[in-house]
């Protein structure tokens, strides 16, 4: 027989800390679920037939060890009437507050989430990603009757081959069935959870399988010689790729940049959170360069754009690349900020934080994050200028990388 867990009082249920399931005795099968978050639940082992259930009975304390035995003890004897309490309660969930398909409560939460996202474009992803590769799977099954092995079937085609579109439909998927969880419309384990659940020898990590996509960038000492060609070129386009080189930021944050962001006494450009992928505010120092740039743009009367295009809208995409493919250089402008970042590593001493925030990357180590609050702004301020200094530096022969050979390499798209 199996040994019978000792049953446990209040002041030993209040020190159970470590994750997992700790049996607290008194009824069989009770248990307390501590998450690697620390939250703490009840939960009641039992096997229904043949197939054991996890019946959640409550979280702790709001639910006394008390009341878990008693709400335990009652499961139980359902189980005895042959009578499934997870199937019971689904029953009484549906009548209460009917059925609800996954792709009705997807359309849901896409709605109520749409106030927190940037734009309509992030919307319009979730939806597109849960309507290619959930829909045809689980679009159609109510949502409390979706499990493990229909997730499984919903991620196994792709987890491989798609791993980061994998990765993402899953993390949509769980917040899909959470929010149904919250609304009342099913009960129990999301089967969609990674940590504990999926991660259990069920699907590869993706950190290790995942293929990094690379953006092609420039040569340290090609970069001068670039210039001074691109500076050669007329176009709103050139103007803003060459803007983007001096203030190393994104196609995105460039092409949408508004004349109200710039203060040109102050020589900052402070780009708002919302066209920031960071979701941050972020002040870029401009430099000597930078300036003159922005003092020979006409402005146009109704139009706060910096670079409009010809009819006024934002500059594509594509825009900037293609005055990169005219030029016959095998390279994209996103390339750029790698660039950057492998002078200020290789051709100065400024540390590596200064650079960072320069290319206002997100800082992993909360640690780190805690005592770097400041922006570094006064330390950016002679790092831009420096960098502009390079950029305009002459192109000498014999110390200059000819732009036009096969000097461009691969560079990880995912860390720069």
């Amino acid at each position: 027989m199996p040994r019978k867990a000792d049953e446990l009082k209040p002041i030993q249920v209040e020190r159970l800390k470590a994750p997992g399931f700790h049996a607290v005795g008194g009824v069989a099968g009770l248990h307390l679920r501590v998450s690697e978050t620390g939250a703490r639940s009840w939960i009641a082992r039992l096997m229904v037939g043949n197939r054991r259930r996890d019946i959640g009975l409550g979280g702790y304390p709001d639910v006394t060890l008390a009341q878990a035995r008693e709400r335990a003890r009652e499961a139980r004897a359902k189980v005895r009437e042959g009578i499934d309490p997870i199937e019971a309660r689904r029953a009484a969930l549906t009548a209460l507050r009917g059925t609800l398909t996954f792709d009705e409560a997807a359309e849901r939460l896409i709605e109520a989430k749409a106030p927190e996202w940037k734009n309509a474009k992030h919307a319009a992803q979730w939806a597109a990603t849960l309507k290619t590769y959930a829909s045809p799977i689980i679009g159609k099954l109510p949502v409390d009757k979706i499990e493990l092995t229909h997730i499984v079937d919903v991620l196994t085609p792709i987890w491989r081959e798609k791993t980061e579109t994998a990765t993402r439909l899953r993390s949509r998927i769980e917040a899909v069935l959470s929010w149904a969880t919250a609304s009342g419309y099913r009960s129990g384990e999301n089967p969609a959870r990674w940590r504990g659940n999926l991660d259990a020898g069920i699907f590869p990590k993706a950190g290790k399988i995942r293929k990094v996509v690379h953006h092609a960038a420039l040569a340290i000492d090609a970069l001068p010689e670039f210039m001074v060609a691109l500076r050669e070129r007329d176009g709103t386009a050139a103007r803003a790729l060459e803007f983007l080189i001096l203030t190393a930021t994104r196609s995105g944050e460039v092409r949408g940049a508004l004349w109200s962001e710039i203060d040109l006494e102050a020589a900052v450009w402070t780009i708002p959170a919302n066209r920031m992928k960071a979701g941050k505010a972020h002040a870029v120092p401009l430099s000597a360069p930078a300036l003159a740039l922005l003092r020979t743009l006409p402005r146009f009367a109704g139009n706060d754009l910096v670079f409009p295009a010809p009819r006024g809208g934002v500059l594509s995409d594509m825009t900037l690349t293609a005055v990169m493919r005219r030029m016959q250089i095998d390279a994209v402008p996103h390339g750029f900020r790698s660039t950057f970042r492998d002078w200020a590593s290789e051709r100065t001493s400024y540390p590596a934080q200064v650079a960072e925030m320069a290319l206002a990357h997100a800082i992993g180590n909360k640690v780190e994050a805690a005592y770097r609050r400041g922006d570094l702004l006064a330390k950016r301020v002679n790092l831009m200028r420096d960098w502009a200094k390079f950029c305009s530096a002459p192109a000498i022969a014999g110390n200059v990388t000819p732009i036009k050979r096969a000097n461009t390499r691969k560079v990880s798209g995912t860390s720069r």
